[in-house]
């Protein structure tokens, strides 16, 4: 265990006349994969900006599931890659497998010291977790702490949210995860001491069925006093799921209007307590990419959709996807298709997209990645290698999504360009992450995370 350090040969791409230095793409950590439902990925403080992965230890077998974090400092240049967890590995189809659900969940304190928090895709009890030595330094980290939700549960994904006004004013983190209990739902524990020691809340959304439903969220908060949730009835691949918000502040949940739900515990009980954003079904069914807050705090959204019905011809399931983004105006939710979406990525996973990501700072860009153009479903076919690559493309709207322009951020690649993420950082400039290379499942992937800092 221990820090490797190296210098970032990431320049600056500027954005000028409709397009993207696409040269100033690099390499901030050359193996690295995760999943959608961990946040914060990726953060930006102050000069530094830290990125979460999962090596798969194509290049290098000694990293094989390793737990990283790295460190990229945005006026040297220099880049750090920290060890957080040796091999946290699971046994697929025989063999010991990293898994990109395993990324770390990173969060700033106030203090300036880094929580990552990380876990084991539901083989065990246990959530990792460590806070960095020294504030806004990456380089050195406590030694690692777990905390056992209960002895029967099994743990996947985390977020981390510190709300300021919670706990007398002192701050509270929360860590929102699934499995508490073996319940394979989303679940919840919070800490009054920025992570030291943590304390079990309980499931929050536990909705019956003759089948046992897994709902699946995305969360989005102000710092101050609410976490926004945007979640999805089950998992996509035994549901026909539709997706739904509501907010947490101040112990209770709410419908997007302000109508109160209940108590965070016991939580919902049945999805359409929410606020219904899109009504799935055989034919359309709906799964979560993103979440933000605009300035006054009110939450827009990104989603897929996959078309078609489970019963039609297998070449055909998962082969048409579609992305969608709606906002909340204060009223209600005003919802749009915006792009065509490509195939799945993989078979096995129908409802695996390359994703979209919403830009933080302005509701009304947001990047891609798709194998087909976004806005004539065209397959797209790289000029490189003669193959279909899923690319990253810009989008921008003027009419609160109604229609959108599309500028190719990468194009005629020789690997994939998947899983965007455009991470919070209240600058004149952005960050732009995705994941290029190869993923077979979950637990077979080679993926570099790269990326570019740009002028807004």
């Amino acid at each position: 265990m221990g820090n490797r350090t190296a210098r970032a040969l990431i320049a600056v791409a500027l954005a000028c006349n409709g397009t993207l230095a696409a040269a100033g793409v690099g390499a901030f950590n050359d193996d690295g994969g995760w999943c959608w439902f961990q946040d914060e990925r990726a953060v930006v403080d102050g000069t530094k900006l830290l990125i979460g992965s999962v090596a798969s230890g194509a290049r290098d077998p000694s990293r094989k599931g390793d737990i990283e974090v790295v460190s990229y400092d945005l006026e040297s240049g220099k880049l750090t890659r920290f060890e957080l967890h040796d091999k946290l590995l699971l046994t697929s189809r025989g063999k010991l497998a990293q898994d990109d659900h395993n990324a770390p969940a990173l969060l700033v304190r106030p203090d300036g010291r880094y929580l990552a928090v990380y876990t084991n895709h539901g083989r065990d009890n246990r959530i990792l977790y460590r806070i960095s030595t020294r504030p806004h330094d990456a380089t050195a980290w406590d030694p690692e702490q777990v905390l056992i939700p209960s002895e029967v549960s099994r743990i996947t994904y985390s977020n981390l949210h510190f709300l300021s006004r919670e706990n007398n004013g002192a701050g509270r983190i929360y860590n929102f995860f699934r499995g508490y209990n073996a319940s394979n739902k989303p679940s919840y524990a919070w800490s009054d001491d920025l992570g030291a020691s943590w304390k079990m809340g309980g499931v929050f959304l536990d909705f019956p069925d003759t089948a046992p439903r897994r709902p699946y969220v995305k969360y989005a908060s102000d710092g101050r006093d609410t976490i926004h949730m945007f979640y999805s009835e089950s998992t996509p691949f035994s549901y026909d799921t539709s997706v739904y918000h509501m907010y947490y502040r101040d112990g209770m949940l709410y419908k997007s209007d302000g109508t109160p739900i209940r108590a965070l515990s016991p939580g919902l009980r049945h999805p359409n307590e929410g606020t219904l954003i899109y009504r799935g079904n055989s034919h359309n069914v709906a799964w979560m990419s993103d979440i933000h807050l605009d300035g006054k705090g009110r939450p827009w959204v990104a989603y897929s959709v996959r078309k078609g019905t489970l019963k039609d011809p297998e070449s055909e399931v998962g082969a048409d996807h579609r992305y969608r983004y709606a906002r909340w105006t204060g009223k209600r939710w005003i919802d749009h298709e915006i792009a065509y979406a490509g195939s799945q990525l993989y078979r096995g996973e129908d409802d695996y997209t390359g994703l979209i990501a919403l830009d933080p700072e302005d509701p009304d860009i947001v990047y891609i990645s798709t194998n087909v153009h976004p806005a004539t479903g065209q397959p797209l076919v790289s000029k490189a290698d003669s193959k279909r690559h899923w690319e990253i493309f810009r989008g921008e709207t003027k009419s609160e999504g109604a229609t959108w322009t599309w500028t190719a951020v990468t194009k005629d690649s020789a690997a994939d360009n998947i899983r965007p993420v455009v991470p919070i950082w209240k600058s004149k400039r952005y960050v732009l992450l995705w994941l290029q290379g190869t993923l077979r499942t979950f637990t077979d992937y080679d993926l570099a995370v790269v990326g570019f800092i740009a002028k807004r």
